[in-house]
Formats: structure tokens, sequence, C-alpha cells
């Protein structure tokens, strides 16, 4: 018996070594190791490895692992991305010889993030089969197709004055705490059943927004299509780095299949803030307000992986909205200016309105779509051709008003329909509308049937409008005159 097994096993150790032999080849091998020599607040300086690139991944001896952010001449810094037991000063680093990856795909949705991709939610982990590299290059031009369709927000300022089409970098600007993240969330909600996969990537968030934002996609169902990417305020300057560029890898892929996505970026003010920091860290020549001299190009080869592609290339779509904070409504400041520049357009957000109780605090203004009105539909297009002159110059009127002038009755009328106008473009937050309805106000207001509605009974007029119009099968597509006769008949019954 016990010959029998020897023999068995003689066998078995043959195979092993006949599979080797197949595959072994002759040669000199070189293995590179280096050595840490410092390390503070996340960075990890290492002499050694002199053939290692940049976003290459590490090893060191206690399976710890990090990302090299920077070559000199002697010694190279290294962000830590997991510590083990912990990488002290003479510990040994080995290259792993590639870039950082994270897992992609339908597994992801529901899912609360790291930059990593590991899970924060306290659920089982991924069971994803694809990866993608958090840096990649930008589709090229002739790869890429013109923005043709239009991306509803749900807000009525948006859609109406400032459309955004899919595959449109449109940013979110303003100051804190006045309902930039608000109105991305809405966006989010709005695209239930819509198709559209959605990335939410929170940026140097306290963990108390981070859980209402993920209670707000539960409570709404929003959180079944959408991915969450996060990097707490705690976290490592690193993590926060990473957390885009985590995100738009996932939304990425979807796009590559042909899929059409979103992705919110809350906010760029502290992406670029964790850059500096890394960078201050790593010793690199300050620049202006101490940012690194490439954080224009921090921002632009993150921007645009935002495309819509051809229809030879899977004409998939990603749509971001980048969020930035403005400091007392400067828009001249460093980063913002950088921000306006590589975006499409810009929502800006304005605090005297937030004041005001007018929500959401859009400035009309100062906000633009550069290339979203071609992906308008023809219908809300025409609908609304007047209305942004028409609240500019109520506007400007109302100011010489205040001074109690005495006006006619051209300029009183005027100033009536602009403040029904400002009172229709009001919305709650959570209560994002469908196109059908943002068509239906803008009828309505334009063609007079709201001339007689007092402005403290708009809200609910409008309300009962938009739910009695549901009982109509009326499309963006059908004759005006259609939607006309139903309005009246609605109004009518509600007036």
């Amino acid at each position: 018996m016990l010959i029998w097994q020897m023999s068995l096993l003689s066998l078995g150790v043959k195979k092993i070594m006949s599979e080797i032999k197949k595959t072994y080849r002759f040669g000199l091998r070189l293995i590179e190791r280096g050595c840490v020599t410092g390390i503070s607040d996340g960075i990890a300086w290492i002499r050694g490895l002199p053939s290692a690139r940049i976003d290459e991944l590490i090893v060191f001896e206690d399976g710890s692992t990090g990302l090299v952010f920077q070559l000199g001449k002697d010694v190279l810094g290294a962000i830590l991305l997991s510590q083990k037991r912990g990488v002290t000063a003479g510990m040994a680093v080995q290259q792993m010889g590639r870039k950082l990856e994270i897992g992609v795909g339908d597994a992801l949705l529901g899912r609360v993030l790291d930059p990593l991709g590991n899970p924060l939610d306290g659920m089982p982990a991924l069971d994803v089969k694809q990866f993608r590299p958090l840096e990649a290059s930008a589709p090229p031009i002739i790869e890429r197709d013109f923005v043709a369709d239009p991306l509803y927000t749900g807000c009525k300022i948006v859609d109406t004055l400032i459309p955004i089409g899919k595959g449109q970098r449109q940013l979110i600007i303003g100051d804190d705490g006045i309902g930039k993240s608000a109105l991305a969330l809405d966006t989010v909600i709005n695209q239930k059943g819509r198709n559209i996969m959605c990335v939410v990537v929170l940026i140097g968030q306290p963990r108390s927004s981070v859980a209402g934002t993920i209670e707000i996609l539960k409570q709404t169902g929003a959180l079944d299509y959408t991915v969450l990417v996060v990097a707490e305020a705690n976290a490592l300057p690193g993590f926060r780095y990473l957390a885009p560029f985590a995100g738009c890898a996932i939304a990425e892929h979807w796009m590559q299949l042909g899929k059409e996505t979103l992705i919110i970026y809350d906010d760029l003010t502290r992406h670029a803030q964790s850059y500096r920091e890394l960078s201050l860290l790593l010793h690199r020549s300050p620049g202006r307000e101490a940012y690194p001299g490439d954080i224009f190009y921090l921002h632009s080869r993150l921007l645009e992986r935002t495309t819509v592609l051809a229809p030879q290339y899977g004409g998939g779509s990603m749509t971001a909205l980048p969020i930035i904070e403005t400091r007392q409504g400067e828009l001249s400041a460093y980063i913002p200016t950088n921000l306006i520049s590589i975006t499409d357009g810009q929502i800006y957000l304005d605090s005297k309105l937030f004041s005001a109780g007018i929500l959401p605090a859009i400035d009309i203004g100062r906000s633009v779509s550069r290339i979203g009105g071609k992906a308008q539909h023809p219908a809300i297009k025409l609908a609304s051709s007047h209305i942004r002159l028409d609240y500019l110059q109520f506007l400007e009127l109302e100011l010489f008003a205040r001074f109690g002038t005495r006006l006619d009755t051209g300029v009183e009328e005027k100033l009536k329909r602009g403040k029904q106008l400002r009172e229709l473009l009001k919305q709650d937050r959570l209560n994002p509308l469908a196109e059908q309805a943002q068509l239906a106000w803008l009828l309505a207001y334009s063609e007079g049937l709201l001339d007689n509605v007092a402005l403290e009974m708009l809200s609910q007029v409008l309300s009962h409008l938009f739910e009695q119009l549901l009982e109509y099968e009326l499309t963006l597509d059908s004759p005006k005159m259609q939607w006309l006769s139903t309005l009246k008949v609605i109004l009518q019954k509600s007036i």
C-alpha cells in the first residue's frame, strides 16, 4: 500500500516538473528592492526602485500597498493606500508592475465604496470580474459625437433656461450651504426609470453629510441605480485625491458599453485642496495660492473623459456635474476660473437669492449652458425662448421701481408678470418635475392662462395642474393646440 502511494506521489511530482519545464526559460532575473527612508502624513519616502513609474503600485514588506506619486533624483514619494501592521523606516519595498485599478460593473449599483473599491456599507465584498484603471486617456476626437439628447434634471430653471445635454460638463458653482448638493441630488433622483446609471463622488464630506446623502437616495429609490464613492473628511489626502478618478472609471465602463451615465463630483474644491496638500507634503514648488503649477491639468484630464461616443464606438455617454465652492460669490478666484474654462457652462447659485427665500437660488443672469440648447426639445425650446429675457428685464425694472417713481401701465404689467414668473420658478427640494410638467407651466405662463391667479395661490394651482396632467396622454411631441385645450380644461377646474 505504501509503495503504491509512493508511486502515485512520484507521478504527480513528475507531472508538475514537466509543466514547469514547458514554461521555464533560462535567463538572468533581476528584482528591484527599495527601502523606506521616512514616513509622515500618509506619504512614504523610498530610496531605490530606479525603474518605478508614476501611478505604479508598490508593496511594502508587511503587505501594505502604496502608489508612486513623485519621482525624485534620489528618492521617490508614494501615497499610502493600505497599512497592515504599519509602515516604518527601513522596511523593504518592491514594485507590483501594474497600475491602480477598481472593480466595475452592475454589481456596484446600490453600494457605497471607497476609492479603492472596498465596501463601506457593511455589506459583503463585491464580486466583480472586470477592472479599469483609475487613470486613463480621454476618448480621442474621432470617437466622439455631438451632444444631441437632453438630460432632464427636474429643475424648472435648469431644464427650461439652462438646459443640459447628455455628454455635457455643466459646473454647479456657489457659496457653501446654498443648495449646490441638493440640486445635484435632485438630478440623480430625476433619473429614475430613465435607464441612466449614476455615480456620486463625495470628497472630503463629514460623515453626517455622507449618511444624509445615502438616506435620501434610499428613501427616493435612487440608490438602486447609483454608486457612491466616498472619501470622508478624515481620510488621508491620497484617498480624497483618488476619489473622483475612481468614480470616473466606474462611469466610463458603462459608457464604453453604450450606456448613459451621470456622475456628480461633490466637490472639486476639496479635491484641489487635497492635491495641494499632497504636493506640499512632497515638497513640490507652490504657485498661486500655494497650489502646484499643474493644478489646471488635474481637473482638465478628469473632465475631458466626459463625452458622448459616436454610434460606431458604442454610442454611450457620460454627463458630469462637478460642484465647486466660492467664497462670498467670488467667481474670479483661482480654482473657479479654472473649472469655468474647462466646462461647457455653469449654474451659479447666489447667496442673496438664498437669503431672500428664492429657491433654488439660481442666478439666471450669471448662469449659462453653452451647448445644452442644441440638445433641448424643440417644444420646450420654443416655449422658453423669451422667458430668460423677460425675467432679466423684470429684475432691472424692479430695481428702478424701488425708487418710488411713477410707473405707466405697461411697466406695471411687466412687473406683475415678472413677479408671477419668479413665483413659478420657485421649487421645493426633492420635488423634480417631469418634462411634460415643464412644458405645461411654460405654456400656461406664455399664453396668460395664469394671469388671474393670485401669487399666493400659484403653488397650489400648479400642484393641481401637474396631478391632473397625468390623466392625459400628452407628450412633448403633441400639437400645441392639444396642449392648450387640455391646460384650459384643467385650470378652469382648479382656479
